[in-house]
């Protein structure tokens, strides 16, 4: 596909896009393909999809500044509206493929198992080298914050405090 034929699949579609940018060669693009394809199925009628391989396309992949795969970006009413790069989970698509759906940016989107693992990993090692190697406390309390980064959307504390919070902010900008 060319950037013309690309140009014109989003900006006269009367429905919105998800362009999924993928490789055959591309372990984490093979790993979303069911979530992809099940979501596709799930959003049929109502959002269309639009599956480009990088490696044949790669003038489209310049023009969108897209710098890994896979990419997943959304196109409603001929403009992009979200765009996530990496493996996504079936959950985190199912936020997209809404957000595309309304025409207007995911709120928020759940953090791919990945990251989850980087985030915990990463805090762990603050933690260790905060206690067995300069004995901060600093480092520490980094380290737990960074760990608690990698779970806060499941934890029920965090979603009553945000939840007050939010409606505290929403109540003095009336």
């Amino acid at each position: 596909m060319n950037q013309t034929e690309f140009e014109t699949k989003i900006q006269q579609n009367p429905r919105p896009v998800m362009v999924d940018l993928w490789a055959p060669w591309c372990g984490p693009c093979r790993a979303m393909e069911p979530a992809f394809k099940q979501m596709s199925e799930k959003y049929a009628g109502q959002v269309d999809v639009l599956k480009i391989n990088t490696d044949e396309s790669p003038e489209v992949l310049k023009s969108l500044g897209v710098m890994g795969i896979p990419t997943v970006i959304g196109f409603a009413n001929g403009k992009e509206v979200l765009r996530r790069t990496g493996l996504q989970s079936a959950q985190a698509l199912d936020v997209l493929f809404d957000a595309a759906l309304n025409g207007r940016k995911p709120a928020a989107v759940p953090l791919a198992p990945v990251d989850r693992v980087v985030r915990t990993l990463m805090g762990m090692a603050l933690l260790a080298y905060g206690w067995f190697g300069v004995h901060s406390p600093w480092l520490m309390v980094a380290g737990g914050i960074v760990v608690f980064s990698a779970f806060y959307d499941r934890c029920p504390i965090y979603r009553a405090v945000s939840a007050q919070v939010s409606k505290l902010f929403r109540r003095t900008e009336s």
